[in-house]
Formats: C-alpha cells, sequence, structure tokens
C-alpha cells in the first residue's frame, strides 16, 4: 500500500492505495469525481519518497509516499 499526500493548498485528505507504479496512481486518481483534484493533477509535480520523479513507469513498493506537488511549493 501507498500513501498520496496533496501539499499546500490543495484541500485533500491523504489517500491510501494499492498501486505498482505512478501510471497505477494516475489512474485511479483520474477515476475521483473531483473536479478541482483533476485540475490539480494537471499542473503538478510529483515526488516519491522526497525524490521528483517524471516517469509513470516509476515503480513503487509497499509503504511508499507519493507527494503531490503545486506549483507554488515546487512542482
Amino acid at each position: 500500500m501507498v500513501e498520496i499526500e496533496f501539499l499546500g493548498p490543495i484541500k485533500f485528505q491523504n489517500i491510501k492505495m494499492q498501486a505498482s507504479n505512478l501510471g497505477e496512481v494516475k489512474e485511479k486518481l483520474g477515476e475521483y469525481n473531483e473536479l478541482e483534484l483533476n485540475e490539480w493533477l494537471k499542473i503538478c509535480a510529483v515526488a516519491v519518497n522526497d525524490e521528483v520523479v517524471t516517469s509513470l513507469e516509476t515503480p513503487l513498493k509497499d509503504g511508499d509516499k507519493i507527494s503531490i506537488l503545486p506549483p507554488i511549493c515546487g512542482g
């Protein structure tokens, strides 16, 4: 299980989910019917365990922390 945290002005609680890579996380977050969340995801950077990553193929393991970083927070 991985945990997704939303930083700065993104007003969403942390989410825990099963995912083997960032592509799966993106797909599952896209299933949320929150227009505001989907808009943020279009412009945010992503970090895995405090390291910014760009590939949706980035592998994930149990216990990883994914941070959604809006532009005003370094994203």
